[in-house]
């Protein structure tokens, strides 16, 4: 069997790929040899974690419509329109032609609208995932093409509801198989205070370092701090924390660009509260964890998706969402001071996140992809 992904690029497609691709090995047992193909654009994070995977990436251009007007979008759309669309598309429909995939599974974005065109004119089987409640432009567009399309929330817009299956996003089993002993050891915790874990996702948030920053000697002075930062702010916020610290206090803030899959199992294991971004792979990862959690939604995001992601979430009770424009220091900080002084709130947060959470759905968009296979 042969399956290709495809999907826009970002940790937020990569990761839900590649535990669908870990659920599909565990479940597929055909006797016939099993092969995992990636289209997308160019990008070395991906191609660094698909290639640990076995999966084999071909890299195509892609293109996409910016709905911002200044004379710099306008060029880049004309360029994007005219030329890495059309060879983005070739591109993909040279690979599939050659490749003959059983299936297409798409996580979505701009970058895999070449793939899905080419592999619908090719009469390839075609899946679609949308992780967020709201559509982007082109998951809409793509979802015209799909025979199914598996969706994270129950009340996800715009798809015919004959084609949606609720799933939610899929999650790696193994963020689940933490250890608060091994946390002591890897991240040197004293476990003296409430642990809080500050993900900005997989590029960071500098506006969320930035505010840490400015409260971190209180923050520090109640609680123990995992922060993972992004790689690129490193430096700078390593610099800054240096300087705001109190030397007894440094012992208490653990900081990280990026945590890796074993060293976030762990960190999850080990927190008692998680401040973090609205991306909907954040939110099925903290919910399968059972955490209680601080959202902060990215305003920028497409179609506000983080927002109406966070506040879907939130309807449950088990997260407190803050959005950016209320984001002041010493307000985010009387938040974090009043949930982890309320056990008894903390608790029903985490039972809440428990209820809520879908830890199996990469098995179940897993076993619908096989299943459509093996009934052929």
């Amino acid at each position: 069997m042969k399956i290709l992904f495809t999907g826009g690029g970002t940790g937020g497609h990569i990761f839900p790929i590649i535990a669908i691709a870990r659920e599909i090995r565990r479940i597929y047992s055909n006797g016939e040899k099993l092969e995992f193909f990636y289209i997308g654009p160019e990008d070395q994070f991906a191609s660094i974690l698909f290639s640990q995977e076995g999966i084999k990436v071909k890299k195509i251009m892609a293109g996409k419509i910016r709905r911002y007007f200044d004379l710099k979008s306008l060029f880049q759309n004309i360029i994007d329109l005219l030329f890495k669309i059309p060879i983005g598309f070739f591109q993909a429909f040279f690979y599939i032609f050659f490749l003959a995939p059983d299936l297409i599974f798409s996580k979505g974005g701009y970058g895999s609208i070449p793939a899905v065109l080419a592999g619908w004119i090719l009469w390839v089987p075609i899946f679609l995932h949308e992780s967020d409640a709201t559509p982007g432009l082109s998951n809409r567009f793509l979802s015209k093409f799909a025979l199914k399309v598996f969706v994270s929330f129950a009340k996800t817009e715009y798809f015919p509801p004959k084609k949606m299956i609720l799933t939610g996003n899929p999650i790696r089993k193994e963020l689940l198989a933490g250890s608060k002993e091994e946390a002591k050891n890897l991240f040197k915790l004293s476990y003296q205070k409430p642990i809080i874990l500050i993900l900005g996702g997989s590029q960071g948030a500098q506006r969320i370092n930035d505010l840490i920053l400015v409260i971190l000697p209180d923050l520090l002075g109640n609680f123990e701090i995992i922060h993972q930062c992004g790689e690129k702010n490193l430096k700078e916020v390593k610099v800054e924390a240096n300087v705001v610290i109190p030397e007894e206090l440094k012992n208490y803030y653990h900081l990280f660009p990026f945590l890796k899959e074993t060293e976030l199992a762990h960190a999850f294991a080990a927190c008692d509260l998680i401040v973090s971004r609205a991306g909907s792979g954040s939110i099925f990862e903290i919910l399968a964890t059972g955490k209680p959690s601080i959202l902060i939604p990215l305003p920028e995001a497409a179609q506000n998706h983080q927002l109406k992601n966070a506040y879907s979430y939130a309807e449950t009770g088990a997260t407190t969402v803050i959005e950016e424009e209320n984001l002041k220091p010493f307000f985010f900080l009387e938040r974090i001071k009043y949930l982890l002084s309320h056990p008894i709130e903390l608790e029903n947060m985490a039972k809440k996140s428990g209820e809520f959470a879908k830890p199996e759905a990469a098995r179940e968009i897993a076993e619908n992809i096989v299943g459509h296979y093996l009934s052929k």
